[in-house]
């Protein structure tokens, strides 16, 4: 008797992630209450199971969903504001007064919303989040059927959100226990930056962290600025400071990391932290180019983020990786740094075990959750093709997504000849949302 399920999904590659370099031609994914059931040849998958739904993607490679490393979702309100300013002077003069005025649950929910769609059509199936609240970021990923991790951001000066540390830490556990039971929703702690956040502050997180079990998601190395600031206050570079404050290991993940001497390579990698690469960020700021192939030679897991889009302008992680594999070569000197596979492996199976969600998503095995996503090579661009995992890194963009579920369910859809649909919201309400904060935004150019 075949077995009943809810979805098959037949496809000329499927490309498993792990084990690492796997490819499966012509096989079918078998998907029952959200998880991934079985994985076959398509030959023999009718014998075993009857669909409720059988999608047929004979021109197309399925995959893990993408994973953002590092976002601040809502500021997608801000994408472009103060292009070609320095990181320091971008944040003071434009990034913080602008946030100051207008940042509010209302603009949080409704740039969470515009930056999930983007996500999603782009093939992003998880992000982690940092940005001020964090509860109207959770009703922004629930409607939109999309996983999130979010931050719980602390700093010491006050904003619209909370008055001051101990008040950023009690509003983001109190937010924690309001949405534990979401299934798509987790929560890390997210001090802003060493040069935001003091001592005691981030050793009180540090406690935190390991009694609830959470993450941390921090700023760290991002400019030589920060380096040499920290040295004039605290007499230490900033990473050398969290180890003596007991930050490090293996639940967290540092954003950016552009300026890493041995020495701090050998530290990270001995705690077990994450990285989140940002190139498209780190270059657009003038911050620098990651020396991310050492980082793969100490063993660091590292994963890709976009950052927000003010300062990237695209939350786009295929441009993302084929970045990280171009400036590894170019930094490095080595034409086979930082191969198509291993930035592919970046933005999945990396992404989730800084999350500590290897054991349920970015990787295409049995009894995961099915968060995949399908890129189509039916376009001229796209041929001809002689490696497909090669294709995904240097030729294929989010244009290329067809389809994107989360746990299962079909979040985004391009079809071949009409508009493309969101599950949780309609286009025009996406263009309400533009209209009703641009003209707000635009005075803090």
């Amino acid at each position: 008797m075949k077995k009943q399920v809810s979805l098959i999904i037949e496809a000329h590659w499927v490309l498993p992630v792990v084990p690492s370099a796997s490819l499966l031609e012509h096989h079918a994914i078998v998907v029952n209450a959200a998880k991934i059931v079985d994985i076959c040849p398509m030959t023999e998958v009718h014998s075993h199971y009857q669909a409720s739904e059988v999608i047929k993607l004979n021109k197309h490679i399925v995959m893990p969903g993408l994973i953002n490393l590092h976002a601040h979702a809502a500021m997608s309100l801000m994408r472009g504001l103060a292009d070609g300013v320095a990181l320091q002077p971008w944040l003071q003069k434009h990034i913080w007064p602008a946030e100051s005025k207008l940042v509010s649950p209302d603009f949080v929910y409704d740039g969470t919303l515009l930056a999930a769609a983007e996500m999603l059509s782009g093939g992003v199936t998880t992000f982690n989040d940092m940005y001020f609240f964090p509860a109207s970021a959770a009703e922004s990923t629930i409607k939109m059927g999309m996983r999130a991790n979010l931050g719980l951001v602390v700093i010491e000066f006050p904003t619209q959100y909370a008055s001051d540390a101990d008040s950023y830490i009690k509003k983001g556990l109190d937010v924690r226990d309001q949405y534990r039971e979401q299934p798509l929703v987790s929560f890390s702690f997210a001090p802003h930056a060493p040069y935001t956040v003091s001592d005691e502050t981030f050793q009180r997180i540090a406690t935190l962290s390991n009694q609830i079990n959470i993450g941390i998601h921090t700023h760290l190395h991002e400019t030589k600025e920060e380096l040499s600031q920290s040295y004039e206050v605290h007499g230490l570079r900033p990473l050398s400071r969290l180890t003596n404050l007991d930050i490090l290991g293996p639940n967290v993940t540092f954003a950016h990391c552009v300026h890493m001497n041995e020495v701090e390579m050998r530290l990270l990698a001995e705690h077990g932290c994450n990285v989140a690469h940002c190139p498209s960020s780190n270059l657009k700021l003038a911050s620098g180019i990651a020396p991310i192939s050492q980082y793969i030679q100490h063993n660091i897991n590292v994963g890709l983020g976009t950052d927000g889009a003010a300062s990237n302008n695209r939350l786009d992680i295929f441009t993302e990786m084929r970045l990280a594999a171009l400036l590894a070569k170019a930094e490095s000197g080595d034409a086979t740094a930082l191969p198509a596979q291993t930035a592919i492996e970046m933005a999945t199976i990396n992404g989730a075990k800084a999350l500590g969600l290897d054991d349920k998503i970015g990787s295409i095995e049995v009894g995961k959750r099915a968060d995949l996503i399908a890129v189509s090579f039916s376009d001229i661009e796209m041929q001809p093709c002689f490696d497909p995992v090669s294709h995904l890194v240097y030729v294929a963009g989010r244009e290329h997504v067809s389809h994107t579920w989360v746990d299962g369910e079909l979040r985004y859809h391009k079809p071949a000849e009409s508009a493309a649909v969101y599950s949780g919201i309609e286009p025009r309400e996406l263009t309400a949302i533009v209209s009703k904060w641009q003209s707000k935004v635009s005075e803090f150019k």
